[in-house]
């Protein structure tokens, strides 16, 4: 059953609800409520949300599914379509948008179900007066005024003047036949051309500058254009309109780089997404968890011409509430796509805290986040659209990154050190709302609290200095090693490049600890793929591990400097086999081996499973001769 035959049979209620005329005056009064009001009204929520209240709804597809609220059935015909913003129940032939359901199954008039609703989404319900009616009709004029400003750059960009601006988007690959999909356009440099086009087209002076595109003098004198010598980027409301712009610099020196509208009555840059209408729709089409937040228009532009076309932005700012609100209106799991340095990954921080007081089940967000300095639409025009997948698919949970925040902002090598950590990240758990949600991250933070205290120890354990059977000092960290956060990854890498040293140290290998789950991601690729006599090379697990989205492993690994191979049967070799032992867990040989054990029985190669049970019989046969020969000493 499928919901293309909504809109189809309606019923009643629905038709009723839909045909109300443009002002709906109740039996009480004179209220009037603007078509605009109730399209915004709509566009906040999601209909789901509300239906799910009533309505045990289970997702099947691009729909929700339950059993109809209006008829006794066993088997669900109720469904509920987040992008159209409709239901449908099949099984009675209702249907209809969120305000019809809430006067059907509460018994709510039109005017009682619209108010409802608008208290819920934070909107304040218009007053009847003719204030009201003229604040509505103010705000009319400055959107058609923003709109015919679009118009007007768009002309302006196919225009002689808008030369500049054509090449650098046929430099950043965006074909022409395509600017006008983004509405993309060019603002002429010149101090007035604009403010006097709009004039032309019938808008006063105070509705220009009130719609954010003049600037009036401080000791008086004639408006300016606000934007100037600039490519055009038009920022669009929930239903579509123009409210706003963008505006890049084409000359180098300029500043700022891009400027926005300032906050107008239209517009307030905290509560709106750029492309977020057509993301949603474009989202509609898609299997994604939720929508792709990236840090610039190019960036999103990039995103959808790559096939990404439920990708938006934040306007110059970091996300606020107001916005992942939003996000989370569209999807229930949007990524936060951020640019691969330092930068980035501070704006990834700050989105933690903003996030986590309205984490509920099903509800979160995810991080992708970029390596080397790279921004999406870099990505896609060096390693193109599937590299750009890889790294979404590769997107990690809210919770991972807060754990690596807390985790990385200082050592945790004293007791005091380990509270703090524990106090940090408690602390972040606390802000979530959600009673369920908030004890789950409580739980899940505390073990992976106690794993990594657990790890640290057994490292700093295996890299004491230990006696080698001559009475000498041997040091288990070869020269040139990795630094402590990585721990294990030179010798790893390694038995990756000597085939030998991997069929020597494969016991070893597969009953190792590291401190990093990346180091332990290419041993564990190691040990999966090293079944031919010739072994594997570093591209090899490389592209591996790319295909399973373990991105920053495979990095580490292609990037690891080279290392010069060892001699077999020598001292060096030795102690590379004895620095490798020291990550086995602490606890002997029983745990070693029940290690050994579940990775027996998880291989799925007869030969790997052979090896691995054959390695460990000759190391424990070695082990016992030489015990034997010491006592017989």
């Amino acid at each position: 059953m499928k919901l293309d035959v909504f809109g189809a049979a309606l019923s009643v209620n629905f038709l009723r609800a839909r045909h109300f005329p443009r002002y709906i005056a109740p039996m009480s009064g004179a209220i009037r409520i603007p078509d605009g009001f109730v399209d915004e009204l709509k566009a906040r929520i999601r209909p789901s949300e509300v239906i799910g209240r009533k309505v045990k709804l289970k997702k099947q597809g691009k729909e929700w599914v339950g059993l109809s609220p209006f008829t006794n059935e066993k088997t669900p015909s109720f469904y509920v379509n987040d992008q159209k913003k409709i239901f449908k129940c099949f099984s009675s032939g209702m249907g209809g948008d969120v305000i019809s359901f809430v006067m059907e199954t509460e018994r709510l008039s039109f005017m009682e179900a619209v108010e409802k609703l608008a208290d819920e989404a934070g909107m304040s319900l218009p007053k009847a007066t003719p204030e009201s009616q003229e604040q509505y009709d103010r705000r009319q004029r400055l959107i058609a005024a923003s709109e015919a400003a679009a118009a007007f750059y768009e002309a302006c960009l196919r225009a002689p003047e808008g030369a500049e601006a054509r090449r650098y988007l046929e430099g950043r690959g965006l074909r022409p036949q395509n600017w006008g999909k983004y509405r993309l356009g060019f603002s002429p440099d010149d101090w007035r051309k604009t403010f006097e086009h709009l004039k032309s087209k019938g808008f006063s002076q105070s509705e220009i500058v009130e719609a954010g595109l003049a600037v009036e003098k401080d000791g008086g004198g004639d408006p300016y254009d606000r934007f100037r010598g600039r490519l055009m980027f038009p920022i669009e409301d929930a239903r579509g309109q123009v409210i706003a712009f963008g505006g890049r610099a084409l000359q180098p020196d300029a500043k700022p780089k891009y400027l926005n509208s300032s906050d107008t009555p239209l517009f307030h840059k905290s509560r709106v997404l750029y492309r977020y209408k057509a993301a949603r729709e474009a989202f509609g089409s898609t299997d994604e968890g939720g929508l792709i937040v990236c840090e610039g228009y190019m960036d999103v532009i990039a995103l959808c011409e790559a096939g990404f076309g439920h990708a938006v932005a934040p306007l110059g700012t970091a996300l606020t509430e107001e916005q992942i609100s939003l996000l989370w209106r569209a999807g229930p799991e949007p990524v936060l796509c951020f640019d691969g340095d330092r930068a980035g990954l501070g704006a990834a921080y700050r989105s933690i805290e903003r996030a986590l007081p309205g984490l509920q089940p099903g509800r979160s967000v995810f991080f992708c986040l970029l390596s080397d300095g790279m921004d999406p639409d870099d990505l896609i025009r060096e390693q193109g659209p599937g590299a750009m997948g890889k790294a979404l698919g590769g997107a990690l949970p809210l919770v991972e990154v807060l754990w690596r925040r807390e985790r990385d902002l200082e050592a945790v090598d004293t007791p005091e050190r380990q509270a703090g950590l524990e106090q940090r990240l408690m602390q972040a758990a606390s802000t979530i709302q959600d009673g369920a949600v908030k004890s789950a991250y409580e739980r899940e933070l505390k073990a992976r609290m106690r794993d990594h205290l657990w790890q640290q120890r057994s490292a700093n354990r295996g890299t004491r200095q230990m006696p080698s059977r001559g009475g000498q000092v041997v040091q288990p960290a070869l020269r040139g090693g990795p630094p402590a956060k990585t721990r294990g990854l030179g010798l790893v890498v390694r038995a990756v490049d000597d085939h030998h040293l991997a069929e020597i140290g494969f016991e070893a290998l597969a009953v190792a600890v590291f401190p990093d789950p990346d180091v332990s991601a290419i041993r564990d690729a190691l040990i999966g793929q090293n079944t031919a006599e010739s072994g594997v090379d570093r591209k090899t697990l490389s592209n591996h591990l790319e295909g399973l989205g373990k991105l920053r492993a495979a990095e580490l690994l292609t990037k690891y400097p080279d290392i010069p191979k060892i001699p077999h049967g020598g001292s060096e070799e030795r102690e590379w086999l004895i620095a490798l032992e020291q990550y086995a867990r602490p606890d002997g040989a029983d745990e070693s081996g029940r290690i050994a054990g579940e990775a027996f029985a998880t291989a799925e190669d007869a030969r790997l499973r052979h090896r691995l049970v054959s390695e460990r019989r000759a190391r424990t046969a070695r082990l016992n001769e030489a015990a034997e020969k010491a006592d017989q000493s």
